[in-house]
């Protein structure tokens, strides 16, 4: 708790110090992901909602391309950009469509937090963690054997990939894709 306070003070601070998101200064949502997730927590849903909409138009250039990409699908040895999706999709909405996906949480090294923010809508960090992961399965058509493994990834350059039956989120596109659209 008193490690949580610390940080997020020290967040307060740099952010009225000059450091986040702001669209006037031109931070790109390549440049959020791969800083400190946090952060995001204390800028506007707006900022939240516009990066997440620029990470959106990214990936329908992207789509299919292979090499560096900000949705990375592990296919036959290649990294190749996943389908495509929609600035305005809802990552949070019900993701399985009646077809229920089993995921597993990384449990060692850097977790999803549990407490419930604003930021995340109510939820906890790990729950729209699996929103967002069902939403992502479903989008991009993956047909999982078994259950697939959520990694907190925090500070990669990318926004989610889908590795060797993993899928790994990016903290920063949590809160993007979390962020309220009304």
């Amino acid at each position: 708790m008193l490690r949580t306070a610390l940080i997020s003070l020290s967040l307060l601070g740099a952010v009225g110090c000059g450091m986040g998101a702001n669209p006037a200064r031109g931070v790109t949502s390549t440049q959020a992901l791969t800083g400190t997730a946090e952060w995001l927590e204390f800028e506007a849903p707006q900022v939240r909602v516009e990066l997440f909409r620029d990470v959106a138009r990214q990936s329908s250039q992207q789509a299919g391309s292979r090499g560096a990409v900000l949705f990375p699908l592990l296919v036959d040895g290649e990294f190749v950009a996943a389908p495509a999706f929609d600035p305005a999709t809802d990552l949070m909405g019900p993701g399985d469509a009646g077809a229920p996906i089993d995921l597993t949480f990384e449990t060692r090294g850097d977790r999803f937090a549990e407490d419930r923010r604003d930021a995340f809508q109510g939820l906890s960090e790990r729950e729209a963690a699996e929103q967002i992961a069902r939403s992502l399965i479903m989008l991009w058509n993956l047909k999982p054997t078994g259950p697939v493994t959520v990694v907190r990834t925090p500070g990669a350059p990318y926004a989610a990939a889908w590795i060797d039956g993993q899928l790994r989120l990016n903290p920063s596109f949590v809160y993007m894709a979390a962020a309220p659209t009304r």
